[in-house]
């Protein structure tokens, strides 16, 4: 027999772990939903039946559908962010092209996926609605993805391997040198314009190589 712990859980449910199974599949279920019917094609009705909880129970989780919207952006820019930034390798500075093309292709890899292409738009046609919204969009993705540029930037000006004045100007332009041409296809084209590996690895080897004609000591 299970005895229960002081706050009424039983022991076989430290910290709450069924509470946390229910809302992560509300968020796998709401995900699904939103990327395909868009925010206001999206009911909890259908939240709650795809995630085999009560509706109460969505609402416990999430006051309202504007805030569950609001956790899956965050939640999906974020993780997306962490896979590039966090888990990049340490700064190399002997190999310096090397370094920098596997940095671009990781993020060209993370970035253009059919999800994460389909929260853009969606995040983009609700801007009217939820500008707050494309804020968080725009902060934790290119802010932050430009912001931690900078700062390896900066460890290899310090190295001497590169030469520039403005730090967050100069990851700018590493930025969408790499990322504008498939970024922009794939938003207005859709899908099936998302390049392949290949094509990757060449966009990520000429928007370095330009990069570093200009920025290279």
């Amino acid at each position: 027999m299970t005895k229960a712990a002081p706050d009424g859980r039983g022991r076989d449910d430290p910290g709450g772990s069924r509470s946390e199974k229910k809302r992560k599949a509300i968020l796998d279920a709401a995900t699904e939903i939103f990327l395909v019917n868009g925010y206001l094609g999206t009911n909890m009705d259908e939240i709650a039946a795809r995630s085999a909880v009560s509706k109460q129970t969505v609402y416990k989780h999430f006051t309202s559908k504007e805030a569950l919207f609001v956790e899956i952006v965050s939640s999906m820019t974020d993780m997306a962010g962490d896979l590039v930034h966090e888990e990049a390798p340490a700064v190399d500075s002997e190999n310096v092209a090397a370094y920098l093309e596997d940095y671009a292709f990781r993020q060209l890899y993370i970035v253009l996926t059919p999800r994460i292409m389909q929260l853009r738009r969606l995040v983009i046609g609700e801007v009217p609605r939820f500008p707050e919204l494309a804020k968080v969009l725009y902060e934790r993705g290119p802010m932050r993805a430009i912001a931690t540029l900078a700062r390896i930037f900066e460890t290899l000006k310090a190295r001497g391997v590169l030469a520039f004045e403005d730090a967050e100007r100069t990851a700018a332009h590493f930025n969408w040198l790499v990322m504008s041409t498939p970024l922009n296809r794939a938003m207005l084209l859709g899908d099936d314009a998302i390049p392949g590996l290949e094509e990757l690895r060449k966009e990520a080897h000429e928007g370095v190589r330009v990069f570093l004609a200009a920025y290279g000591a």
